[in-house]
């Protein structure tokens, strides 16, 4: 009987705060800027931190507010650019912008003297390796941000270009589909 009881009232209360939680959902419920979810889905959602923002949603909605500049992305590179300044309505000087390209990063083992500085930067978990040991990057967890190369005491990290294989390559977007049929 008291196995009962505790699991009655146990339900009860489940149910009771379930209850809560859902009315206060409904009624505490702050609505998204629309705007800032399509700047966020133009945007490569690496989280890399590069812009100088925590991660892409908070680039969208510096974006959105008006607090960053549409060449904030450097993952993105000019298209993303071109793309957010057509998104928000204003001109971009891209003439000074770099597009390198995707990289990743690579160590080369000879160099490393294995002082971690490149996995605390990491935010991708892509290094792995351990204290005064030689470490290694797992190429498909990179997204080329770069940090690592720009921490390591002995540059032993080089960035590369990701060859274009059938792997890697991807067709170009078409353009709009007004410009395919002015011809």
């Amino acid at each position: 009987m008291i196995m009962i009881t505790a699991v009655g009232s146990l339900a009860v209360m489940g149910a009771t705060l379930g209850t809560l939680l859902g009315v206060a959902s409904r009624y505490l419920h702050v609505e998204d800027d629309p705007l800032e979810q399509e700047l966020l889905a133009l945007l490569p959602g690496a989280n890399c931190a590069q812009c100088g923002f925590v991660g892409c949603g908070q680039a969208a909605a510096a974006l959105a507010k008006g607090e960053a500049g549409v060449t904030l992305c450097p993952p993105g590179g000019k298209a993303v650019a071109e793309k957010l300044a057509k998104k928000l309505g204003v001109s971009a000087d891209l003439s000074e912008h770099e597009d390198k390209g995707p990289e990743y990063a690579v160590i080369e083992e000879d160099l490393c003297i294995g002082c971690t500085r490149c996995i605390r930067e990491c935010t991708a978990d892509a290094i792995f390796g351990a204290p005064k040991q030689m470490h290694s990057i797992l190429r498909d967890n990179c997204h080329g941000c770069a940090k690592c190369f720009k921490v390591c005491p002995t540059e032993a990290i080089k960035m590369c270009k990701v060859p274009v294989t059938l792997g890697e390559w991807h067709w170009a977007k078409p353009e709009d589909a007004s410009s395919l049929h002015a011809h």
